[in-house]
């Protein structure tokens, strides 16, 4: 684990590569004064099908834009989004070894109704991590700074357009069981969920073997 501090936005049921960063340092600030970012894993997570990997999104009120406090980004639920969502989940991971162990909690957060986007992304991680029983040293930003200096700025880092393909000499995505193993090759790096599905206990040995440790 590195000594050094890691500065990471908030995320939606975030990567595999997300949870990895948690994992390997020792300390770890969360941007709560930023402006909202489009296209980015705020408001949507990635799971696999049996025709390959989704987008799950979390549908936003009308008038966000790049320039809008993350905090005063609201949820649109006048769609019953977490149904959706809930229903995509366990349609993919029903028969995945772990999925009756957690259905119970997951089912109870797509249950809740969030009035932020902040607040559901905070309650999201809260509970993976309880799901996953790991406590890291988190805690939140005082103010926003552009160019922080003493610590790593890994915000905007992890990207729906790169993920595949991550810039990240640390991460080495690391296979492990899939629920469509027989029909899809390995797919790296979906949100934390999938491996929660399909790793369960073990989903904390995968990303610790996910992590590489050189120049950390």
């Amino acid at each position: 684990m590195s000594t050094a501090t890691i500065l990471l936005e908030l995320q939606y049921f975030a990567p595999i590569q997300y949870y990895t960063k948690l994992l390997a340092y020792a300390n770890i600030q969360i941007e709560q004064h930023e402006n909202y970012s489009k296209g980015s894993f705020r408001n949507r997570c990635h799971i696999a099908t049996a025709n390959g990997a989704i987008a799950l999104s979390i549908p936003l009120k009308k008038g966000k834009n790049q320039q809008t406090n993350i905090r005063a980004i609201g949820i649109d639920n006048t769609t019953n989004w977490q149904l959706s969502h809930w229903r995509s989940i366990a349609t993919a991971y029903g028969k995945s070894p772990y999925f009756e162990y957690y259905q119970d909690d997951l089912k109870a957060f797509f249950e809740t109704s969030f009035d932020t986007l902040f607040d559901c992304c905070w309650a999201a991680q809260q509970l993976v991590l309880e799901l996953l029983q790991f406590e890291p040293p988190i805690v939140l930003t005082n103010s926003f700074v552009k160019n922080p200096e003493g610590l790593l700025d890994f915000r905007n880092k992890i990207r729906p357009k790169s993920y595949l393909e991550p810039q990240d000499e640390h991460f080495v995505p690391t296979p492990y069981p899939q629920v469509f193993a027989d029909r899809l090759p390995f797919l790296p790096n979906l949100s934390i969920l999938d491996m929660l599905f399909c790793a369960g206990p073990e989903a904390l040995h995968y990303l610790q073997q996910s992590i590489s440790t050189k120049a950390l």
